[in-house]
Protein backbone atom coordinates (compact mmCIF):
# COMPACT_ATOMS: atom_id res chain seq x y z
CA UNK A 1 0.00 0.00 0.00
CA UNK A 2 1.16 3.14 -1.35
CA UNK A 3 1.72 5.78 1.57
CA UNK A 4 0.23 10.10 1.20
CA UNK A 5 4.52 10.34 1.80
CA UNK A 6 5.38 8.07 -1.14
CA UNK A 7 2.71 9.33 -3.35
CA UNK A 8 4.48 12.85 -2.77
CA UNK A 9 7.47 11.69 -3.55
CA UNK A 10 6.88 9.97 -6.66
CA UNK A 11 5.18 13.00 -7.77
CA UNK A 12 8.39 15.01 -6.97
CA UNK A 13 10.27 12.78 -9.06
CA UNK A 14 8.49 12.68 -12.08
CA UNK A 15 8.09 16.50 -11.76
CA UNK A 16 11.97 16.55 -12.04
CA UNK A 17 12.93 15.39 -15.00
CA UNK A 18 15.85 13.65 -13.78
CA UNK A 19 16.23 9.70 -13.68
CA UNK A 20 14.74 8.08 -10.77
CA UNK A 21 16.55 5.64 -8.43
CA UNK A 22 14.52 3.48 -6.16
CA UNK A 23 16.49 2.30 -2.52
CA UNK A 24 15.30 -1.06 -1.24
CA UNK A 25 16.11 -1.95 2.13
CA UNK A 26 16.23 -5.48 3.31
CA UNK A 27 15.28 -6.89 6.73
CA UNK A 28 16.14 -5.29 10.54
CA UNK A 29 16.70 -2.02 8.58
CA UNK A 30 14.37 1.00 7.41
CA UNK A 31 14.27 3.40 4.65
CA UNK A 32 16.01 5.77 6.51
CA UNK A 33 19.06 3.55 6.42
CA UNK A 34 19.56 4.80 3.22
CA UNK A 35 19.33 8.75 3.57
CA UNK A 36 22.84 9.60 2.74
CA UNK A 37 23.27 7.58 -0.33
CA UNK A 38 19.66 9.07 -1.28
CA UNK A 39 21.37 12.78 -0.54
CA UNK A 40 24.64 11.62 -2.35
CA UNK A 41 22.74 10.51 -5.41
CA UNK A 42 20.57 13.65 -5.63
CA UNK A 43 23.87 15.50 -5.56
CA UNK A 44 24.64 13.68 -8.64
CA UNK A 45 21.83 14.51 -10.74
CA UNK A 46 19.49 11.63 -10.24
CA UNK A 47 15.91 11.88 -8.26
CA UNK A 48 15.90 9.49 -5.43
CA UNK A 49 13.02 7.66 -3.47
CA UNK A 50 13.18 5.28 -0.46
CA UNK A 51 10.10 3.79 -0.16
CA UNK A 52 9.31 0.93 2.62
CA UNK A 53 8.14 -1.68 2.63
CA UNK A 54 4.38 -2.11 3.47
CA UNK A 55 3.61 -0.88 6.93
CA UNK A 56 7.32 0.30 7.58
CA UNK A 57 7.12 2.76 10.63
CA UNK A 58 8.79 5.95 10.52
CA UNK A 59 11.24 5.82 12.98
CA UNK A 60 13.62 3.29 14.98
CA UNK A 61 11.61 4.90 17.89
CA UNK A 62 8.54 3.56 16.52
CA UNK A 63 9.49 0.27 15.45
CA UNK A 64 10.79 -0.61 18.18
CA UNK A 65 6.96 0.22 19.90
CA UNK A 66 4.91 -1.55 16.72
CA UNK A 67 6.92 -4.43 15.94
CA UNK A 68 3.96 -6.35 15.20
CA UNK A 69 3.86 -4.03 11.82
CA UNK A 70 6.42 -5.96 10.71
CA UNK A 71 5.20 -9.65 10.63
CA UNK A 72 3.37 -12.05 7.72
CA UNK A 73 5.58 -9.74 4.97
CA UNK A 74 6.64 -12.22 2.07
CA UNK A 75 9.20 -11.72 -0.94
CA UNK A 76 5.91 -11.44 -2.94
CA UNK A 77 3.75 -9.02 -1.40
CA UNK A 78 6.60 -6.80 -0.85
CA UNK A 79 7.84 -7.22 -4.46
CA UNK A 80 4.66 -6.42 -5.79
CA UNK A 81 4.59 -3.45 -3.47
CA UNK A 82 7.34 -1.97 -5.16
CA UNK A 83 6.45 -2.59 -8.01
CA UNK A 84 3.34 -0.84 -7.93
CA UNK A 85 5.94 1.88 -6.80
CA UNK A 86 8.01 2.22 -9.91
CA UNK A 87 3.99 1.87 -11.98
CA UNK A 88 3.96 5.25 -11.01
CA UNK A 89 6.95 6.75 -12.06
CA UNK A 90 7.04 8.24 -15.63
CA UNK A 91 10.01 6.06 -16.98
CA UNK A 92 11.96 2.72 -15.61
CA UNK A 93 14.59 3.81 -12.71
CA UNK A 94 17.49 2.70 -11.09
CA UNK A 95 16.88 0.26 -8.67
CA UNK A 96 19.46 -0.29 -6.19
CA UNK A 97 18.76 -3.00 -3.31
CA UNK A 98 21.16 -4.88 0.04
CA UNK A 99 20.42 -7.90 1.37
CA UNK A 100 16.61 -8.90 0.79
CA UNK A 101 16.55 -5.80 -1.00
CA UNK A 102 18.83 -6.92 -3.23
CA UNK A 103 16.76 -10.12 -3.90
CA UNK A 104 13.82 -7.48 -4.91
CA UNK A 105 15.84 -5.54 -6.72
CA UNK A 106 17.52 -8.65 -8.92
CA UNK A 107 12.75 -10.00 -9.23
CA UNK A 108 12.22 -6.61 -10.11
CA UNK A 109 14.61 -6.21 -12.92
CA UNK A 110 13.36 -9.63 -14.06
CA UNK A 111 10.03 -8.45 -14.37
CA UNK A 112 11.68 -5.50 -16.94
CA UNK A 113 10.57 -2.82 -14.43
CA UNK A 114 14.44 -1.34 -14.07
CA UNK A 115 17.01 0.64 -16.12
CA UNK A 116 20.24 -0.18 -13.89
CA UNK A 117 19.84 -2.69 -10.91
CA UNK A 118 22.55 -2.84 -8.36
CA UNK A 119 22.38 -5.57 -5.46
CA UNK A 120 24.07 -5.35 -2.81
CA UNK A 121 25.02 -8.86 -0.60
CA UNK A 122 21.38 -9.60 -1.83
CA UNK A 123 19.56 -12.37 -0.39
CA UNK A 124 19.29 -15.56 -2.88
CA UNK A 125 16.75 -16.50 -5.23
CA UNK A 126 15.68 -20.04 -6.19
CA UNK A 127 18.77 -21.69 -8.06
CA UNK A 128 21.54 -20.37 -5.95
CA UNK A 129 22.93 -23.05 -4.31
CA UNK A 130 25.74 -22.42 -1.85
CA UNK A 131 24.49 -22.11 2.56
CA UNK A 132 27.17 -20.95 4.01
CA UNK A 133 27.66 -22.42 7.64
CA UNK A 134 28.33 -18.43 8.66
CA UNK A 135 24.59 -17.39 6.70
CA UNK A 136 22.79 -20.01 8.08
CA UNK A 137 24.31 -18.63 11.93
CA UNK A 138 23.14 -15.20 10.93
CA UNK A 139 19.67 -16.50 9.75
CA UNK A 140 19.44 -18.90 13.08
CA UNK A 141 17.75 -16.22 15.18
CA UNK A 142 14.92 -16.54 12.98
CA UNK A 143 15.21 -19.86 11.42
CA UNK A 144 15.43 -22.04 14.67
CA UNK A 145 11.89 -21.39 15.69
CA UNK A 146 9.28 -22.56 12.81
CA UNK A 147 6.61 -20.16 14.66
CA UNK A 148 8.80 -17.05 13.61
CA UNK A 149 7.68 -17.51 10.15
CA UNK A 150 4.54 -15.85 10.86
CA UNK A 151 6.45 -13.35 13.63
CA UNK A 152 8.53 -10.12 13.57
CA UNK A 153 11.45 -11.27 15.11
CA UNK A 154 14.53 -8.20 16.45
CA UNK A 155 18.00 -9.25 16.69
CA UNK A 156 19.97 -8.85 19.81
CA UNK A 157 22.95 -6.89 19.79
CA UNK A 158 25.25 -10.05 19.68
CA UNK A 159 23.32 -11.32 16.88
CA UNK A 160 23.74 -8.00 15.28
CA UNK A 161 27.58 -7.75 15.59
CA UNK A 162 27.81 -11.17 14.01
CA UNK A 163 25.43 -10.86 11.07
CA UNK A 164 25.63 -7.67 9.89
CA UNK A 165 28.58 -5.50 12.09
CA UNK A 166 31.57 -7.95 12.34
CA UNK A 167 33.72 -5.94 9.90
CA UNK A 168 33.83 -2.39 11.94
CA UNK A 169 34.94 -2.15 15.75
CA UNK A 170 32.75 -2.80 18.81
CA UNK A 171 31.92 0.87 19.54
CA UNK A 172 31.01 1.67 15.61
CA UNK A 173 28.79 -1.47 16.16
CA UNK A 174 26.67 -0.62 19.24
CA UNK A 175 26.14 2.58 17.03
CA UNK A 176 24.78 0.92 14.27
CA UNK A 177 22.59 -1.47 16.52
CA UNK A 178 21.18 1.70 18.28
CA UNK A 179 20.60 3.74 15.12
CA UNK A 180 19.18 1.12 12.79
CA UNK A 181 18.38 -1.65 13.98
CA UNK A 182 14.53 -3.07 13.61
CA UNK A 183 12.84 -6.37 13.78
CA UNK A 184 12.00 -8.16 10.76
CA UNK A 185 9.58 -10.35 8.97
CA UNK A 186 10.43 -13.91 9.61
CA UNK A 187 8.70 -15.31 6.06
CA UNK A 188 10.92 -14.00 3.37
CA UNK A 189 13.76 -16.08 5.43
CA UNK A 190 12.17 -19.04 5.28
CA UNK A 191 11.10 -18.66 1.57
CA UNK A 192 15.25 -17.97 0.83
CA UNK A 193 15.75 -21.25 3.08
CA UNK A 194 13.31 -23.36 1.23
CA UNK A 195 13.53 -21.84 -2.07
CA UNK A 196 15.55 -24.64 -3.70
CA UNK A 197 12.91 -27.27 -2.40
CA UNK A 198 9.84 -24.89 -3.80
CA UNK A 199 9.30 -24.48 -7.25
CA UNK A 200 6.32 -22.42 -6.17
CA UNK A 201 8.46 -19.89 -4.49
CA UNK A 202 8.29 -16.18 -4.41
CA UNK A 203 11.97 -16.15 -4.15
CA UNK A 204 12.74 -16.49 -7.68
CA UNK A 205 14.29 -14.10 -10.26
CA UNK A 206 13.65 -14.28 -14.37
CA UNK A 207 17.18 -14.52 -15.01
CA UNK A 208 17.10 -14.50 -18.93
CA UNK A 209 14.35 -11.50 -19.22
CA UNK A 210 16.40 -9.60 -22.12
CA UNK A 211 14.78 -6.62 -20.88
CA UNK A 212 16.21 -6.61 -17.45
CA UNK A 213 18.84 -4.30 -17.88
CA UNK A 214 22.50 -3.72 -16.81
CA UNK A 215 23.25 -5.83 -13.41
CA UNK A 216 25.99 -4.69 -10.77
CA UNK A 217 26.42 -7.92 -7.97
CA UNK A 218 27.95 -6.20 -5.21
CA UNK A 219 29.67 -8.63 -2.29
CA UNK A 220 31.27 -7.66 0.77
CA UNK A 221 34.76 -9.89 1.24
CA UNK A 222 33.43 -10.41 5.25
CA UNK A 223 30.08 -10.61 5.02
CA UNK A 224 28.59 -13.48 7.43
CA UNK A 225 25.11 -13.13 6.37
CA UNK A 226 25.28 -13.36 2.27
CA UNK A 227 29.30 -14.25 1.70
CA UNK A 228 30.73 -14.35 -1.89
CA UNK A 229 29.82 -17.66 -2.48
CA UNK A 230 26.18 -16.88 -2.39
CA UNK A 231 26.76 -13.45 -4.37
CA UNK A 232 29.02 -15.42 -6.92
CA UNK A 233 26.40 -17.94 -7.34
CA UNK A 234 23.95 -15.29 -8.31
CA UNK A 235 26.25 -13.96 -10.52
CA UNK A 236 26.54 -16.95 -12.67
CA UNK A 237 23.11 -17.27 -13.11
CA UNK A 238 22.84 -13.54 -14.21
CA UNK A 239 25.73 -13.69 -16.74
CA UNK A 240 23.93 -15.58 -19.00
CA UNK A 241 21.67 -12.86 -19.47
CA UNK A 242 22.70 -10.68 -22.86
CA UNK A 243 22.43 -7.63 -20.92
CA UNK A 244 25.70 -6.19 -19.00
CA UNK A 245 26.08 -7.97 -15.75
CA UNK A 246 28.94 -7.31 -13.83
CA UNK A 247 30.17 -8.62 -10.41
CA UNK A 248 32.38 -6.36 -7.48
CA UNK A 249 33.97 -7.57 -4.27
CA UNK A 250 34.13 -4.87 -1.29
CA UNK A 251 37.46 -5.65 0.34
CA UNK A 252 37.12 -6.02 4.04
CA UNK A 253 33.38 -5.15 4.18
CA UNK A 254 30.50 -6.77 6.04
CA UNK A 255 26.55 -6.66 5.83
CA UNK A 256 26.96 -3.59 7.18
CA UNK A 257 28.44 -1.99 4.28
CA UNK A 258 25.78 0.42 3.06
CA UNK A 259 25.23 2.29 6.58
CA UNK A 260 28.80 1.15 8.46
CA UNK A 261 31.26 4.42 7.86
CA UNK A 262 32.77 3.15 5.20
CA UNK A 263 29.44 3.47 2.81
CA UNK A 264 30.62 6.29 0.72
CA UNK A 265 33.24 3.96 -0.97
CA UNK A 266 30.32 1.23 -1.75
CA UNK A 267 28.33 4.48 -2.94
CA UNK A 268 30.47 5.44 -5.53
CA UNK A 269 30.98 1.85 -6.90
CA UNK A 270 27.39 1.84 -7.54
CA UNK A 271 27.26 5.18 -8.78
CA UNK A 272 30.29 4.24 -11.25
CA UNK A 273 27.93 1.84 -12.39
CA UNK A 274 24.98 3.37 -12.80
CA UNK A 275 26.41 6.37 -14.85
CA UNK A 276 27.59 4.23 -17.54
CA UNK A 277 24.15 3.48 -18.43
CA UNK A 278 22.54 6.50 -17.50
Amino acid sequence: METATDAERIAQVNASGRTPVVFIHGLWLLPSSWDRWADMFAEQGYAPLTPGWPDDPPTVEAAAQHPEAFANKTVGQVADHYAEVIGRLDRPPVVIGHSFGGLLAQILAGRGLAAVTVAIDAAPFRGVLPLPVSALKSAFPVLGNPANRHRAVPLTYDQFRYAFANAVDEDQAKRLYETFAVPASGAPLFQAATANLNPWTEAKVDTENPDRGPLLIVSGERDHTVPRSISEAAYHRQRHNPAVTEFVEIPGRGHALTIDDGWREVADTALAFVRRFT
